[in-house]
């Protein structure tokens, strides 16, 4: 019995790393906007309940039929009757009521040990809500029972009708026992909360308007920018617009900055802005930085992309170009590596454009923050 449950936790910690890998844009975001810095307590936390999760949704949903036309469950795929594992256990099991030393064949019960294991899988649940979200009891339990219809209804839908049938039970009695055990993992929840960091308590002290903006951080920001770029210029190209790239980043990376004090949509979300070396940034200042990114280096591999290359006027022109812009990217791989391991240095175009990051958070929120030592991170 154990193998069932060891095999969908094995896959989950497999596919744990591609879903944190998606997670993570997603987490800094939201950690840089509401927090201004991202702790490791919080980070931690964080991902361990993202692990939870794929654990539960693992164990509940794997392994999944051979195919997708699977027969209909032949005893029917549904279970209303509430507290039927009593007869369940009463009608399966070895012990002898009338002998006690029998009593322990009950830890034996397939039954049982049902319940009890969906007893177990959301007292993690409840413990997450009430320690990081602090939940209240009744926020928990709708949660938890929430939670536990999910699973059901996924199951006995089939996956949402992916699989011609259901194939597993639709249970009441799992409903039940995964409320009661998110309600456990709520009061169990008040003693791990005397062993961690209080969560009200991890930003206090932490003067975030003074803290080195990060490459992790800028990197959020570039991603977030060039996803836009990439939903903005397909539009363009589409309507006709001659240079659509030339204009879309000279309007996103330079204008909008400039009328931003410095933001761009990206820049915004994670709260930092460019600043020039006299303070507010000028359009000069943007050009000098984002003029030889996008429309030098970025620019080259946007123009000799594909096709262009066949327009070249020699034969061997396609074969040059493509050996200078992997020299070229090579370059400036090599230069940005450099930089992401000495602290405190710039990337060609800060140097050239005499701009830099700062952090941009309100002075209010800053002053309602306490001492609480470490606990921040520069992530």
């Amino acid at each position: 019995m154990l193998q069932a449950y060891l095999f969908p936790i094995a896959y989950a910690f497999m596919a744990f790393p591609v879903a944190a890998l998606f997670f993570t844009l997603p987490f800094l975001l939201i950690q840089y906007r509401r927090y201004g810095y991202v702790n490791k307590v919080r980070a931690a936390l964080l991902y361990l309940m993202l692990l939870y999760l794929m654990n539960a949704l693992f164990l509940v949903m794997l392994p999944l039929p051979a195919s997708r036309d699977n027969a209909p469950l032949p005893g029917g795929s549904l279970q209303l009757l509430p507290l039927h594992f009593i007869h369940d256990i009463l009608a399966e099991t070895k012990v002898n009521f009338a002998e006690p030393s029998t009593y322990g064949l009950l830890l034996q019960e397939r039954a049982l040990l049902q319940v009890l294991f969906n007893i177990g899988l959301t007292v993690p649940f409840g413990m997450f809500l009430r320690y990081y979200f602090r939940a209240a009891w009744l926020r928990c339990l709708l949660l938890s029972f929430g939670l536990s219809l999910f699973f059901e209804v996924t199951q006995v839908t089939g996956i949402y009708g992916y699989y011609a049938s259901a194939y597993r039970i639709f249970d009441v009695d799992d409903l039940i026992a995964n409320t009661f055990g998110g309600v456990v993992g709520f009061l169990l929840a008040e003693w791990l909360s005397g062993l961690l960091p209080r969560i009200e308590q991890l930003d206090k002290g932490v003067d975030v308007a003074s803290k080195r903006v990060s490459y992790t951080r800028r990197a959020a920001a570039f991603t977030v920018d060039n996803l836009c770029l990439a939903l903005v210029l397909p539009v363009l190209d589409y309507a006709g617009l001659p240079g659509a790239y030339w204009i879309a980043t000279g309007v996103y990376f330079m204008l909008i900055p400039y009328v931003t004090d410095g933001r761009t949509f990206g820049k915004w979300l994670v709260r930092i802005q460019l600043r020039g070396a006299g303070g507010r940034v000028s359009l000069r200042d943007l050009f000098l930085r984002y003029g030889p990114l996008y429309w030098g280096y970025f620019g080259s591999l946007f123009a000799f992309r594909g096709a262009a290359l066949e327009h070249t006027l020699y034969p061997w022109g396609p074969l040059v170009i493509q050996l200078l812009l992997f020299l070229a990217s090579l370059m400036f791989f090599l230069h940005l590596l450099s930089r992401l391991f000495t602290k405190g240095s710039l990337l060609f175009y800060e140097t050239l454009s005499g701009t830099s990051h700062r952090i941009s958070w309100p002075a209010k929120q800053t002053a309602q923050q306490q001492p609480q030592p470490g606990t921040e991170s520069d992530t």
